[in-house]
Formats: structure tokens, sequence, C-alpha cells
């Protein structure tokens, strides 16, 4: 498996080019993973399995930064390595997945804050 959009998303995207509307996304949450989430971004989830809300600053350059999102208190111990991008606290669509630049090793009752978060699409045609 490789992390990236999901399939559906992307067709929704493309489907601008034929004149179809993408709806907006009321809020964007992220979860964790021990591993590769895999195409439908179910695949080795963590034990913490609360999704938290994430917001975006404006893109710009074919990419946008993390705003904000709420700490992670972790309820058990494992290494993050990857997250996922849902439509919904629970349920929900599964949007696209990343692999963290580096594993994180979490111990039970500890706070995971992710401080800096980057979604880009390119190339940008230059």
């Amino acid at each position: 498996m490789a992390v990236g959009i999901a399939v559906a998303t992307a067709n929704s995207i493309l489907s601008v080019y034929r004149n179809t509307a993408y709806a907006a996304i009321a809020a964007v949450y992220v979860q964790l993973h021990i591993g590769d989430p895999g195409a439908a971004g179910t695949t080795s989830v963590s034990a913490m399995t609360t999704r938290n809300a994430v917001t975006w600053n404006a893109p710009s350059g074919g990419s946008m930064t993390l705003a904000t999102l709420g700490a992670f208190t972790m309820t058990t111990s494992e290494t993050i390595s990857h997250i996922s991008l849902w439509t919904a606290s629970t349920s929900g669509t599964f949007l696209q997945s990343a692999a963290l630049t580096a594993s994180v090793p979490v111990i039970n009752g500890s706070t995971l804050t992710i401080n800096t978060l980057t979604l880009n699409y390119t190339p940008i045609a230059a």
C-alpha cells in the first residue's frame, strides 16, 4: 500500500473539470495509525481511536498548512507512523493518508501534539 489521496476524493476533485461541483467538506478529522492506513484508511488504526478536528490556513502555491489540531491523549503505548483524514469524528468518508516524517513512540497517558502538517498538490506548473 502507499499513502495518498483516496480514490473517491480524487474523482470528486477531477469531476470539477466536467462541470460537476465538488461538495465542500464541513470539517476534517485526523486519525492516528501505527502503520500504513491502506486504500480505505482503516488499516493499522491506533488504539487511540478518537479523531481530532483539524483546521487549515489558506492554500498558497498548491499547498496549505495546519492552523489548529487538538492534542491526542494516548490510551496505550505504541508508535504512531501515519495519519488519515476523514469527514467525521466517527465513521465518515476517508479523504487521504500520509506518513509522518518520523515515527513517534508514545506511552499510555501521554499527549501527542502534531505541530506541523502540510497538504500539497504538486507539481505546480511554472
